[in-house]
This record gives structure tokens, sequence and C-alpha cells, in this order.
């Protein structure tokens, strides 16, 4: 099958890479996936914030160009005429604003790390700068592209399930249920609020959460009381919230989130609640969807199987009974944001479902989900406007 970037642009998008140096979890996620469709290719990079060692990494790595820093790398790559179309940022989250004007400001497409930044007033800034430009910018929640959330987000669109009136979403981790020797000797930078930002657990994964709840029910709360902890003894960084959402349709919702739960393993999972129904998603099990109407016999639906709407089977890449996994969805965000890239740069229409995509406004809500949840916590769970906070 032809390769619809090299059949439109005669070659693949080239990718320059800011942070994700050896040993990142998330670096080698972000590379694997925007090459799993051959639409991408890592170009240039920057892998460590140490100078020397980035332009090391790179050439070890097998990236083209190397850089010492993220400006220079920027710098450069926009004086040349082979010069990279867009820019994976995932640095520590206090440097995401910086890092992305300059990307915009040069013109530069980008993909960002969540939290989209640590503060609200720089995420609505990095609104009306991407919104105000050509530049496309996707954030990285990757639980997005997975097919059945997809199938889940059209089945609620479709109004299959009718109103909806429940919303759950929960995140229950385990890696942190101990203090852990970086947090022992200070050098994990996720447990520096000055980098990692206000609270660890929002931004790390209850980001995820209201994410993920936004983007299937299609629905944002209107407010929340929220109730954050530190559960581990001796551990100052937040490892603990429930949360409580009202939606402006009288719907109610609720976040169980922790990454201290001793013995679990992932544990994300979504319910949603209509008038005429429900569905019940777990990323553990990530290639089904169970919907249940009123009535009628629980649904077992099969990524690639038959009767999903367009919006799931055009992410799925293999047929029902082969699973896909976690950098597949990933994959997904980097092809989506690939697409509507190729039909700027040609001028044809793009496929509305490519836009699926979180974009820079899905950053900055999540930003303000996270000012929230913080001011309410202090309030003693007081209920507060999302509106209020944005």
């Amino acid at each position: 099958m032809t390769n619809p970037v090299i059949k439109a642009l005669g070659r693949k998008l080239r990718l320059g890479v800011i942070g994700g140096g050896p040993g990142s979890f998330i670096g080698i996620v972000h590379r694997g996936a925007s090459t799993l469709e051959e639409y991408y290719e890592v170009s240039a990079g920057v892998l460590s914030s140490n100078p020397e060692k980035s332009v090391e990494h790179a050439r070890e790595m097998g990236i083209e160009r190397g850089y010492a820093t993220a400006q220079d790398m920027i710098l450069a790559e926009a004086n040349r005429d082979d010069g990279v179309d867009v820019i994976a940022i995932m640095t520590p989250n206090n440097s995401h604003y910086s890092i992305a004007c300059m990307a915009a400001d040069h013109g530069f497409h980008i993909m960002c790390e969540k939290p989209l930044t640590n503060d609200l007033d720089e995420a609505m800034a990095l609104v009306h700068k991407i919104q105000t430009s050509s530049v496309e910018c996707c954030v990285a929640y990757a639980y997005s592209g997975y097919p059945m959330v997809r199938e889940a987000r059209a089945i609620i669109e479709a109004g299959e399930l009718g109103e909806v009136r429940m919303v759950q979403c929960d995140y229950v981790q385990g890696h942190l249920a101990e203090l852990t020797d970086s947090e022992k000797t200070n050098t994990n930078w996720h447990m520096d609020p000055a980098m990692a930002g206000p609270s660890l657990i929002l931004g790390d994964i209850g980001t995820h959460c209201y994410h993920l709840a936004s983007f299937v029910t299609g629905m944002v709360p209107a407010e929340l009381s929220a109730d954050l902890a530190s559960i581990v003894p001796g551990r100052e960084a937040d490892d603990y919230t429930g949360i409580l959402t009202r939606y402006k349709n009288n719907a109610r919702g609720s976040f169980f989130i922790t990454q201290a739960a001793a013995g679990a393993d992932h544990g994300l999972y979504l319910r949603v609640f209509g008038s005429k129904g429900g569905l019940e998603w777990h990323q553990e099990q990530p290639n089904q969807l169970l919907v249940r109407r009123i009535g009628q016999p629980t649904q077992l639906l099969q990524k690639g199987g038959p009767g999903l709407h367009e919006a799931a089977n055009r992410v799925s890449r293999i047929a029902v009974g082969h699973p896909e996994g976690y950098r597949e969805a990933f994959a997904n965000l980097y092809t989506d944001l690939a697409e509507v890239i190729i039909a700027q740069k040609t001028g044809v229409k793009e496929n509305p479902l490519a836009r699926y995509f979180p974009d820079i406004q899905d950053g900055a809500q999540g930003v303000a989900f996270v000012r929230a949840a913080i001011n309410s916590h202090q309030k003693n769970g007081e209920w507060v406007s999302l509106a209020s906070n944005a």
C-alpha cells in the first residue's frame, strides 16, 4: 500500500525530539510510535540536559542530527531546507511552555507531553499562540488513541446511550506504594513541584482521567470537589486524589486516582451510563468494550470486529483477534497529526476523524482541571467551578 505521506509530500515527515533520551520510558514510546506507520523519520534530537551527552546520545541512537540544547535545535532546523516538520517535547513539565513557544514561533508543528504546562496563564498563552498560527499542536493523552475508546465516543456521539447521566474514571497504580530510592536521594524530578508542577498525582495521571472522560462523553465538568493526599509515610508529593464532578446536564461523576495502591498494576478504566444504557472500558484489556443497553443482552465489542463505527475502524491496523496496545494507541495520535499536517501542506480537505487527536485546547483544559482540584482541596473539598479556574 502506498505511504500517504510520501505520496503527498514525496518524503516522510521529519521529527525532531527533545527529551526522552536513553533509559527514558516515554522517549522510546514516542520514537517508536512516530515511526510505526512509517509516516515520520526521527531526523534530529536533543537527548540530554547535558550538552555533550545530548550530541553523543543522538549519535549512539542513530539520529542524524544531534544538538546540545533545544534552542540550538530549533534555530538550526528552522534554517535548513531539510529541517524537521514536527517537534516532540518530552522534557520535564516546567520546560514545556518555553520550548513549545519557540517551536511555534519558528513554524514547527508540536507533539507535547502532558500536562501542557504547570501554569494556567502559560497554557492559555499557548492556546492563543497556536490558534492564531498555522501550527498544529497535539498533547499526548495517548489513551484517546485506542480504537475501542474511539468506539465508545462514537457510540455516545450517535446517541445510542441516550443522555449521559453518570461518569466514572479510575486510575489505580501501585508503583509508588513505597518510597522509592530516587525519592530518598531527591533525584526524581517528578517529585519536585518546581519541575513537575504543584501536584504529582493530578499532573501525572489525574489529567489522563480527566481527558479520557471528557473525550468519550464530550462533556467537561461544570464543578468539582477534590481531596488530595500523600498516603505513603515520608512522601511529600501527592499520591492520591478522590474527585467528585457535576455536569451542566445534572450528570454526576467520580475519579479515584492513586499511584500508591499496593499490589496494583495499572488500573485505568472508564464507565459511562446514559438514559438508555452504559459502557465500560479497561485499559488492561484495551481491545474490548462492554456495552449494556436496557432490556438487551450485554455486548462485548472487539477491536477490528463487526459492527464498529468508522472512528474505531480507521485506527485499527490488523484484523480482529490480533491485539493492539499502548504503543499503537500512541501511534494513532501521531498518525492523526500527520494527516492534518498533510492536508494543510497540500491544500486538500482533511478527514474530520483525524481531528480526534487531543489539541492545544484539551491541553489547557487539563491544566485548568489541576488548578480547580487544588483550589477545591485547599478549601476542604468545597465545590469549585472549573470556569472560574480557567
